[in-house]
């Protein structure tokens, strides 16, 4: 495997726009994938809608799809470190695009129940865990360091318009047409992701990470051990574990809103399938641009201020939209500081994270953070649809809120602790060394990964 491209100085207007074929012809593949990611994401709370209209039950959509993520991340974190990243998208994709193949054949004849809208949100979700380890680990071994702000912000303006913005109001437009539109759709997405990876030839196709610990006649590392070897190297990471525990918090909060906001919006601000798909759509508005300029603010500001400005700004959010937010076009403007807030956050995560984490621990860095981070996803939604039964539809946006506001301020002194060396993301352009904690710092030349 080729090892990183590194670059120290500031990237020119002119680099920033050219980052390399294999990056574009991944870059491209992410965008098809969470295209029809959002699509599925905004049909199966419908589907699940049309079966039953107990918020418990459509809330449980939202636990079956992020479950996996608390359950399996460490696990696909150590396939992604064993493996050839590229090869582990590509089967992935080929998995996910057959077992929505089966699913739509299903829908079509009318055999859906509600179980298995639950299996097939987990199964995809566990997909999504390989793909997305595999995709984030192998940016740093395709762009230049002092790029990765420049890449990241394009795989989050992918995600973010894929997500939150195309993909959201199409998947209701084709459910409102016909039931199983969606699900071939996605199925349809899968199968050019695939053929998007197959383009990617750069170290000859390959991108095996070294691993000498696993090489032959050594005694190889007990997998519970290389699964949490990850974890462990964030949890005592001061910057990276203060990043991790913020997000993992501020997910559980929104979670506890989104995962009822079908209902939210059917019920309280009295919109439609189709003017649901609409809403989502424009809700995501700021996190396409927030995504957009994610770049020039994280340049701007640095790690510490997006920190704490964007938690500061996305928790009130949250809060202000359960207490005022009654009318679509006042739901629309708050959410987009939340979504645009979010995107930010996403951009300067990564870049720090991919900076600071040497190649042989990329999947799994990121695999225990995500475990974290979006393992409190399912604890939000399962808590926030008993919130929204015992107290309204309302309460779940500003109890969910509230949590992230409490954990703002609990964590802003750690944030401002952080130096320039240790964020390793410098608006400069500079790049930073891992502060060695459970693992060696990386040589020049190694890699690094997002959580």
């Amino acid at each position: 495997m080729t090892s990183d491209v590194l670059d120290p100085s500031p990237p020119t207007k002119k680099q920033r726009h050219r980052l390399g074929r294999d990056y574009g012809f991944q870059v491209s593949a992410y965008s098809v994938q969470t295209l029809g990611e959002g699509v599925i994401i905004a049909t199966l709370p419908l589907l699940a809608s049309k079966i039953t209209e107990d918020p418990r039950l459509i809330s449980w959509v939202s636990v079956a799809h992020e479950l996996p993520w608390l359950l399996l991340a460490l696990p696909c974190g150590v396939l992604v470190d064993r493996f050839d990243r590229r090869r582990l998208m590509l089967r992935t994709q080929a998995a996910q695009g057959g077992l929505l193949f089966c699913f739509a054949i299903l829908a079509s004849f009318g055999f859906v129940q509600l179980w298995m809208v639950y299996l097939l949100a987990f199964l995809l979700c566990t997909g999504d865990i390989l793909f997305t380890g595999a995709s984030r680990a192998m940016i740093p071994n395709l762009v230049p360091r002092s790029r990765l702000e420049t890449a990241n912000g394009r795989i989050v303006t992918a995600e973010t318009i894929g997500k939150q913005f195309a993909g959201p109001p199409l998947g209701t437009a084709l459910f409102a047409f016909a039931l199983p539109l969606p699900l071939w759709f996605n199925a349809i997405t899968y199968l050019a992701s695939l053929l998007l990876l197959m383009r990617i030839n750069g170290a000859n196709g390959r991108f095996q990470p070294e691993r000498p610990d696993l090489e032959k006649g050594r005694e190889r590392p007990k997998l519970l051990a290389e699964a949490t070897e990850g974890l462990r190297y964030v949890m005592r990471h001061r910057v990276l574990g203060v990043i991790v525990a913020m997000a993992a918090v501020s997910n559980f909060g929104a979670l506890m809103a989104l995962s009822i906001q079908v209902l939210f919006a059917q019920q309280v601000l009295g919109v439609g399938d189709m003017g649901y798909g609409l809403l989502l759509a424009a809700m995501a508005t700021g996190g396409v641009a927030g995504a957009l300029v994610s770049e020039r603010i994280v340049r701007w500001l640095g790690a510490r201020k997006v920190a704490v400005t964007v938690s500061l700004g996305s928790s009130l959010s949250l809060m202000a939209i359960g207490l005022i937010g009654r009318q679509p076009w006042v739901v629309v403007l708050l959410f987009c500081v939340w979504s645009a807030g979010l995107a930010v956050w996403n951009v300067m995560a990564a870049s720090v994270s991919q900076r600071l984490t040497p190649d042989d621990l990329r999947g799994r860095v990121s695999a225990g953070s995500r475990m974290v981070c979006f393992g409190a996803l399912p604890l939000g939604a399962f808590v926030g649809g008993f919130v929204a039964a015992e107290f309204g539809l309302a309460a779940p946006w500003i109890a969910g809120g509230a949590v992230h506001l409490a954990a703002t301020i609990l964590l802003t002194p750690a944030i401002l602790r952080w130096s320039d060396e240790a964020v390793g993301a410098l608006p400069e352009g500079e790049t930073g060394e891992p502060e060695p904690t459970a693992h060696e710092a990386p040589e020049a030349g190694s890699g690094s990964g997002q959580p």
